[in-house]
């Protein structure tokens, strides 16, 4: 029947007054943690960046290759077992010679995923590693390099790292709502809303921040091998590729004035490990140069004089403060795992925006007004309050993105025009239904409940599925796409919450006071 008990008559004007005045927040400053919510305009809405880029592993495969030659040297160390000329073939092999009356034991141990030697070459429950065995003489040649398997999950875990180090080096500028998402296996986009100037945040997201320390040496027959490395100044040194200290080893790093010279450093301090590694390296190395390499290239290689054992020091090179604070940041938030580049990039400025959002409300208000007109001269009354209830639905829609924080999109608009139509539908259904009734039925009041109860199911039906296919959207789709879905699924459940509490509501309280009348609808 068309009743509604006072405290559902309560609870609904309750809830539509809250959610409304969520919306109404949009527009005052409200000074209270809960009620001082707005949207969010995505990057079409209020100008901003977007950068897409791609990650180069080449440099992530190759370190691990000679974290696996470290590991694999002390295994068999460890299992007195004699083996010679480890090195690394063109960054993607490890190579080792073994002597025959161990070869059957090796070649059981790399193979099997179960095995002791398990810690070093195995990651996962699948085989991270190839192996192949090449007679020579009476000794083994044993090559390894990454399966399939074990280039999938390094590229994976590789993109995880970086998009956790793109978000903090972004946080730090303090840039308003960042969107940071993956594409494929090896690309991050970067959607930065409101910001009109964007060569500081390329340069910083264009930089790995690998720092490293390494020996100079000119030994190029070392086991790990050797590679040519610029200075600044375009000169060249042969370095080890051993890494000595990396800038995982990092726990702060600070621009300061170094006032003995006269010039801008970053000061770093290193972890307990680091420290170790950095007092055991330089004991060691007395006599020796250390260089100091960022993003490949010496910014310095200075002889080590004594040990150093405080787990402090500091970078020297050409800085203006502008670059050291830029330097100390990057080293703060981590090096990314691997370089990466911009491939894409585009700029929309505010004014753009604002075009954008004049031209969606444009379309907005379009809709709605030939909406109201229509549904007037086509139900009177009726059509008066399925109006009031459209207007409750925008309230009620915009309140909801309003109290989540949503980010709203040009497509996001398209969305709640959609809503706009389809509200009215619901509305059309249900007062076409109710004609029907009204031929067969004397009593209005039933007639009116009837056409509620049995247009039920086809508008359930409706946007239901509609409802499938924004989860769908938001689920696969990305940006542009994503915002279109969720105004479009809130626009369906506020839909479906206006017109079966609302209207049927507002329905009721007149058909009530004038079911003597001849004619309702």
């Amino acid at each position: 029947m068309l009743y509604f008990s006072k405290l559902k008559i309560i609870s609904v004007l309750i809830f539509t007054l809250i959610i409304s005045f969520f919306t109404i927040s949009n527009f005052i400053n409200i000074d209270n943690k809960i009620f001082n919510r707005n949207i969010n305009l995505g990057l079409d809405l209020q100008g901003g960046s977007y950068l897409l880029l791609e990650i180069d592993n080449t440099p992530v495969i190759t370190q691990k290759l000679q974290n696996k030659l470290s590991s694999l040297k002390k295994f068999l160390g460890d299992k007195n077992i004699r083996a010679t000329n480890f090195k690394i073939i063109d960054d993607i092999k490890i190579s080792f010679v073994i002597d025959e009356n161990s070869i059957d034991e090796i070649l059981s141990l790399l193979k099997d995923k179960d095995s002791e030697i398990n810690p070093y070459f195995q990651s996962f429950k699948t085989h991270e590693f190839d192996v192949e065995e090449t007679k020579v003489l009476s000794s083994s040649n044993i090559t390894l390099q990454f399966s399939e398997y074990g280039l999938v999950q390094l590229k994976s875990s590789s993109q995880n790292q970086a998009i956790e180090i793109v978000r903090r080096r972004v946080d730090e500028i303090g840039t308003n709502e960042p969107n940071i998402l993956k594409r494929g296996n090896d690309r991050i986009l970067v959607e930065l809303p409101g910001l009109e100037n964007p060569d500081r945040i390329k340069s910083l997201l264009g930089k790995t921040a690998n720092l490293t320390f390494r020996f100079v040496t000119q030994n190029e027959e070392e086991s790990f091998g050797t590679e040519k490395i610029p200075y600044e100044d375009g000169t060249e040194a042969i370095i080890s590729k051993r890494i000595i200290l990396s800038g995982d080893n990092l726990i702060d790093a600070q621009p300061r004035m170094d006032n003995q010279n006269n010039q801008t450093v970053v000061s770093f301090n290193l972890d307990r490990v680091g420290a170790k590694k950095f007092a055991r390296a330089t004991s060691s190395g007395v006599g020796k140069k250390l260089a100091i390499i960022l993003d490949g290239k010496i910014i310095s290689a200075p002889n080590i004089v004594e040990p150093i054992i405080g787990g402090a020091g500091q970078i020297t090179g050409d800085f203006t403060f502008q670059s050291a604070t830029d330097l100390a940041l990057l080293l703060r938030s981590g090096a990314l795992p691997a370089p990466m580049k911009i491939i894409e990039e585009r700029t929309v400025g505010p004014g753009l925006g604002q075009d954008s959002i004049n031209a969606g409300m444009l379309s907005l208000v379009i809709g709605f007004v030939l909406v109201v007109i229509f549904m007037i001269l086509k139900y009177k009354i009726f059509g008066l309050i399925a109006n009031i209830t459209l207007i409750t639905n925008l309230l009620l829609l915009i309140g909801i993105l309003t109290l989540f924080e949503a980010t709203l999109t040009l497509p996001g608009i398209a969305g709640i025009i959609l809503t706009v139509g389809m509200a009215v539908d619901a509305n059309v259904l249900i007062y076409e239904r109710i004609k029907e009734e009204i031929r067969s039925e004397n009593n209005k009041i039933l007639a009116f409940d009837s056409g509620y109860l049995k247009s039920k199911t086809t508008i359930l039906d409706a946007n239901i599925t509609t409802l499938i296919a924004a989860l769908i959207l938001f689920i696969l789709g990305s940006g542009p796409v994503k915002g279109f879905a969720l105004t479009l699924g809130v626009g369906i459940l506020t839909t479906l919450f206006s017109v079966y509490f609302i209207a049927r509501l507002l329905t009721a309280l007149y058909v009530i006071r004038n079911k003597n009348k001849e004619k309702l609808i």
